[in-house]
């Protein structure tokens, strides 16, 4: 829930330090850089109230910028970040506390709302929300599960060395089904992308850059200077890049009803798990919470 003011003054120093519940924004108006860190408790996860967040907020970025546009002045955003408010974590995936109450309560709807709010927000990032901006993800801490899939929504992946980075869902029978094979398997091959999910192992963001999955790898403690430098490089370079991303679309076009597609079979399996399995998802969680509790 968004308690934040849109300014539409057209002053181009404005503050966008827009104020959520589970979203930390900072606007670098210099540099034209709106980030918008997520912020969820008690634990790092994409709960149903981040993702209304976010959608809000992208909301919001598209709002201002037609604005501008309509006055025929340029957006004052080229770069929207999603990043971390919790040191140390980026983070730790799904909601599995909120999955677990709509299995075992039969609320199939409520958990099919919520996997069409997450595509909604992550096919919307990968489209740049259909402004002339890019997106990026800044990632300083471990990022797993939707995570993952969420930093593939970005044009770029900024990563610090030695983070890990994984889709564990295999542990309690589940796969990650909000995008993470139709992004990633438009950066590597299709079946590195199964083993990937399959085997549930953790890489660190130095293997992911090795394989092509990370652009950029930043020393630990170093990933806004890395942002920094990629913002004041990519001026330079912009027409080459926007090109590549358009060739991208044209090669390997990604539509919303594959996401929808594959989001609903995440759906249809989620609502079938055996108790075993939401039992490993149940000790999963309170494993999440001491972990957080001991940060």
């Amino acid at each position: 829930m968004t308690t934040q003011n849109l300014d539409l003054t057209h002053d181009h120093a404005a503050d966008y330090n827009w104020i959520y519940d589970n979203l930390v924004c900072e606007y670098d108006p210099a540099n034209r850089v709106m980030q918008f860190n997520m912020n969820t408790q008690p634990r790092p996860n994409f709960t149903p109230a981040l993702m209304h967040d976010i959608r809000s907020f992208q909301q919001s970025v598209v709002q201002v910028s037609e604005e501008y546009k309509n006055q025929g002045e340029e957006s004052p955003f080229d770069f929207l970040v999603l990043g971390s408010a919790i040191p140390g974590v980026y983070s730790l995936g799904g909601d599995l506390g909120f999955f677990l109450d709509c299995i075992r309560g039969g609320k199939r709807q409520v958990l099919e709302d919520y996997a069409i709010l997450c595509i909604d927000v992550l096919y919307d990032n990968y489209v740049n929300l259909n402004q002339h901006l890019r997106t990026v993800a800044l990632i300083e801490g471990d990022a797993l599960g939707a995570a993952f899939e969420a930093a593939l929504s970005c044009d770029v992946i900024i990563a610090e060395k030695g983070v890990k980075i994984g889709f564990p869902e295999v542990v309690f029978n589940m796969f990650p089904g909000m995008g993470a094979y139709s992004f990633l398997s438009r950066r590597i091959a299709p079946a590195q992308v199964e083993r990937m999910i399959n085997t549930g192992r953790m890489f660190t963001s130095d293997e992911l850059h090795d394989m092509g999955v990370i652009d950029i790898l930043a020393e630990p403690g170093e990933a806004k200077l890395a942002l920094r430098q990629f913002v004041r490089k990519h001026d330079r370079s912009a027409m080459t890049r926007d090109a590549v991303l358009a060739m991208r679309e044209v090669v390997l076009p990604l539509t919303y009803e594959e996401l929808k597609r594959i989001v609903m079979l995440w759906v249809d399996s989620a609502m079938a798990l055996p108790d075993r399995d939401l039992r490993m998802m149940e000790r999963l969680v309170k494993a999440q919470s001491r972990k957080m509790h001991a940060a």
